[in-house]
């Protein structure tokens, strides 16, 4: 059936939630645990649920919602369901619309975390390396993706080469935020073509008070987990790590493999080879990528991982994107309608091509491809994900396979 869409008559005005938190947890239980393919194909299940079978949102909400969604820091896909629970039935709602839609994912990547203990021989191996064959396939689907999307005429494409070749030099953190600040720079300079996107107004049902508050809680725990949280005991480090990822990967999807790796591999809190057999293994399951953290988080050491370390990496990671987005909202308006906003957010993300680039080759490419026979079983899973368009599950299934039969044979 139906139903009426958010209106507003001021800059303060909101309006009430018309949906019960129950038909929004169900509705995205149901996308946790069908939707394969990532971020990008994400916002497709999204618009064909929510838009065209629902219609909770018409195009114009939801193309709104997206550019919001789109020029945060965070993971886009889960910021995008969380709104749309958010408008659909308040709080409630978009806890349920993020618990329904992380979950599926989440306890799969634990399940698997907790069962690596037993991948440490030959057999074992193979498949951890196919996981890594399937992580070049994957990353390498998502730079040519974003490419063709978010680098298509030369300025753009000047600021990723720039952005990959700093990185390149030193794929440090700070580099890494230079990177997408410089990005930032350059857009209002070099992107003078983009203009913003005017759409109806969208009215969350709290007023722009809750929105500054929302806010000022992701800076003062971004301010801490940078000045106190390597002071923190493991767990508490560990989870400023994740928070300050989460705060600064912009782009979301396969862009937080480079800060991941920065903040969790680098610290050896995990070693590399444990972290690529996990972003692997997060290809193989629905819903979003940053439940990758659950995985990551389980394999801690020092005693700080399991279910404990799993919960704490999980909302870690994901909180600084959901109070952004949730404290936002209110203001997007307003923002939405600048020409400069519009243009940063485009040179941020010509910027984060550049970003994933760098990591394809290191730590993607390094640790995963050993020898040509490597690079022919990667290249043919590039093959099925970008010319045949398959599900990323049969990329997963035709890597470990192969991997296996090399074993073998």
């Amino acid at each position: 059936m139906k139903t009426s869409l958010p209106s507003q008559t001021g800059d303060d005005a909101a309006s009430s939630p018309n949906g019960s938190a129950w038909e929004v947890g169900v509705a995205f239980l149901k996308l946790g645990l069908s939707s394969f393919g990532g971020p990008i194909a994400h916002l497709g299940y999204f618009r064909r649920e929510f838009v065209e079978r629902r219609r909770w949102l018409d195009e114009e909400h939801f193309a709104q919602l997206l550019a919001l969604c789109q020029f945060l820091p965070g993971p886009a896909s889960s910021q995008l369901g969380f709104s749309i629970g958010l408008l659909r039935a308040g709080w409630s709602g978009g806890i349920a619309a993020f618990v329904a839609f992380t979950l599926p994912s989440a306890l799969l990547l634990f399940a698997f975390a907790s069962l690596s203990g037993y991948l440490g021989g030959p057999w074992g191996q193979a498949v951890v390396h196919g996981l890594k064959l399937v992580a070049v396939a994957i990353v390498a689907q998502g730079v040519l993706g974003m490419a063709k999307t978010l680098t298509p005429d030369r300025p753009r494409a000047f600021i990723a080469v720039a952005a990959a070749s700093l990185i390149a030099i030193s794929a440090s953190a700070w580099t890494q935020l230079l990177v997408v600040a410089g990005g930032a720079a350059l857009g209002p300079w070099l992107c003078r073509t983009v203009v913003p996107r005017h759409g109806k107004i969208l009215a969350p049902g709290y007023r722009r008070g809750t929105g500054a508050m929302l806010i000022g809680v992701f800076a003062v725990l971004l301010a801490t987990a940078i000045v106190v949280g390597p002071s923190l005991p493991p767990l508490g480090a560990a989870a400023g790590a994740f928070y300050r990822t989460g705060a600064l990967v912009f782009g979301g999807g396969h862009v937080v493999l480079p800060l991941l790796k920065e903040a969790i591999v680098e610290p050896g809190w995990i070693d590399n080879d444990t972290f690529l057999a996990g972003y692997g293994a997060a290809q193989a399951v629905p819903g979003p990528m940053f439940a990758l953290s659950a995985y990551l988080g389980a394999r801690l050491g020092g005693g700080h991982g399991g279910a404990l370390g799993a919960a704490v990496s999980l909302m870690a990671l994901f909180l600084p994107g959901l109070l952004l987005v949730a404290g936002t909202l209110p203001f997007w308006r307003t923002l939405a309608a600048q020409d400069q906003a519009a243009r940063m957010l485009a040179g941020v993300n010509a910027a984060v091509v550049g970003l994933l680039a760098a990591a394809l080759y290191d730590p993607v490419w390094v640790s995963g491809i050993r020898d040509g026979k490597d690079f022919v079983i990667a290249l043919m899973a590039f093959a099925l994900l970008v010319a045949a368009r398959w599900s990323p599950v049969v990329a997963v299934a035709w890597c470990v396979g192969a991997s296996l039969l090399r074993m073998a044979f």
